[in-house]
């Protein structure tokens, strides 16, 4: 798997494409173990620049206080944060459709990938509840 250089990475996590050749890395940063905290990151990267010019405009454009265009600001993070962050999944089923992987393909990945872990609970769960 070959892995893209820092800047291919910067341009990725603000919402990019790299190249097809790293079409492997792109499918591990889908399915890994961080791979929520990762999205997380980018629809951060990705909202934050509207929410400070939401801020500016109010406090420059408008002549508002600091104090309310900062809440409307970050009002709007959070708002922007919400949607992007209820709709993770299916971003992300995207995401690896455009890098020739079938959909629901890192859906299945992250399952096998958990499987262990969540039978191991199965039981836990089981053996505390069920008896």
């Amino acid at each position: 798997m070959t892995t893209p250089s820092v800047p291919l990475r910067l341009w990725y996590l603000l919402g990019g494409r790299v190249p097809q050749r790293y079409r492997e890395w792109v499918f591990q940063d889908a399915t890994g173990p961080k791979w929520m905290a990762w999205f997380t990151l980018r629809a951060l990267l990705r909202n934050l620049p509207l929410s400070a010019a939401i801020t500016l405009g109010l406090v420059l454009g408008l002549g508002g206080s600091w104090g309310l265009a900062i809440a409307c600001g970050g009002l709007g993070l959070i708002v922007g944060l919400y949607y992007t962050m209820s709709y993770a999944i299916e971003s992300t089923e995207y995401r690896i459709t455009r890098y020739g992987y079938p959909h629901g393909a890192a859906a299945t990945a992250r399952k096998h990938r958990t499987e262990s872990r969540d039978a191991a609970q199965l039981a836990r769960y089981n053996a505390a509840w069920r008896n």
